[in-house]
């Protein structure tokens, strides 16, 4: 199986793996201990919490290790929510965010809060005019996804800040895509908040992080715990947290987006040639988009039959985000960026990891388009008939 689905999740990286197996051997202590076991472990989760705020580029007082980039979603947005409730009761997020951030937003409304969707443009970016349109006195966070799953577009984090933060709003920022593949570093100065998750980088599932900048007060979803500053419950996963913070310096210490960015270009090179079977989706600006994500449509088809043509011959790709899946609706990109549902269902996404080869990548191409042909073909026939 040729394994193209990297945008979903990534095998454990080897070292990740060893540092994971020799953390849970020797220093397996509970890290709210007293005795010698687990003033050990706690030493390895404040060097982790130090080593990933340097990566970062943050306070290490604001690093939260969480279950992953949904909890950690859900505990920014609805914990800097209700701290920030007495200046007002008004969320807004771009309508492609994470299904967390719209499930953390949902809650929100039930406790009265106000959420206000903001569309994409055509190359799937956020509308700052809307955006800006949609800010009221009472607007208390803002929420952008750094680098959209689906298609890639990296969200220009600078520029929203500027358009918020003068007007005393938190800027909340799902990095769970871009971190390890971008110089998250760069837009670190413009948040107040953001997530990691582990999974995404060549670390085990299960593992992820908050930032909160320390000056913000923090509200626990549930009264009483106990772990990471009182912030969430359950007895710290240190092996995960080594190996994850293992991985994300291996990421820090390799580009591979000159390596993507040939992928990339082969792949469409490869489809060029057939543009009344597909419609890719994105940008052309290199520096806007993640190379390693690539959206497309296949005319004429639902996405669904068309990557499980391609499990079937050997090549593993997705619909769309992950968290989605099994789901009868639209790619919620595509629903973004206003495109009609009779064409989203024909959404299909590739994403590129150390797997990914320029053989492997003109096979896939090779495929799909063969795919794509049997099934305009058939169409075609349909339609005479």
């Amino acid at each position: 199986m040729h394994y193209f689905d990297y945008a979903a999740t990534t095998p454990l990286d080897p070292d990740a793996a060893d540092v994971y197996t020799e953390t849970s051997r020797t220093h397996f202590g509970n890290t709210t201990s007293l005795h010698d076991a687990g003033g050990i472990a706690q030493n390895v989760l404040g060097h982790c919490r130090q080593r990933l705020a340097e990566l970062l580029g943050v306070h290490t007082e604001g690093i939260y290790f969480t279950s992953g980039g949904t909890e950690s979603n859900s505990l920014a947005l609805i914990s800097l929510a209700q701290s920030a409730r007495r200046k007002g009761n008004h969320l807004i997020l771009p309508a492609a965010e994470h299904p967390s951030v719209h499930s953390a937003a949902a809650y929100l409304e039930e406790q009265g809060f106000q959420i206000t969707l903001v569309p994409y443009n055509a190359e799937g970016f956020l509308d700052i005019k809307k955006l800006n349109e949609a800010i009221t006195d009472q607007t208390i966070i803002v929420s952008v996804q750094h680098c959209n799953p689906e298609i890639g577009t990296i969200q220009p984090i600078r520029k929203i800040s500027d358009a918020v933060r003068p007007k005393g709003i938190l800027l909340h920022s799902d990095c769970v895509q871009s971190f390890g593949k971008l110089p998250i570093r760069e837009i670190t100065p413009y948040l107040d908040s953001l997530s990691l998750s582990s999974h995404k980088i060549y670390g085990p599932k299960g593992v992820g992080a908050l930032y909160i900048a320390p000056r913000l007060r923090i509200v626990p979803l549930f009264p009483g715990a106990v772990h990471e500053k009182g912030l969430r419950g359950g007895t710290v996963n240190v092996p995960g947290i080594a190996a994850f913070v293992t991985a994300a310096e291996i990421a820090e210490c390799h580009d591979d987006a000159a390596r993507y960015r040939l992928l990339r270009n082969t792949f469409f090179q490869l489809l060029a040639p057939y543009p009344e079977l597909f419609t890719f989706y994105g940008t052309h600006h290199k520096t806007k988009q993640l190379p390693q994500i690539i959206g497309l449509r296949v005319k004429r088809s639902e996405g669904q039959f068309i990557m499980l043509e391609l499990n079937r011959r050997g090549f593993a790709v997705s619909t769309g985000s992950a968290c989605k899946v099994g789901q009868q609706h639209s790619s919620m990109t595509m629903s973004a960026m206003q495109i009609p549902h009779d064409e989203a269902k024909g959404f299909l996404r590739i994403s590129f990891g150390r797997s990914s080869t320029l053989e492997t990548v003109e096979q896939l191409a090779g495929c799909l388009v063969e795919i794509a042909k049997e099934q305009n073909k058939d169409q075609r026939i349909a339609t005479i008939i």
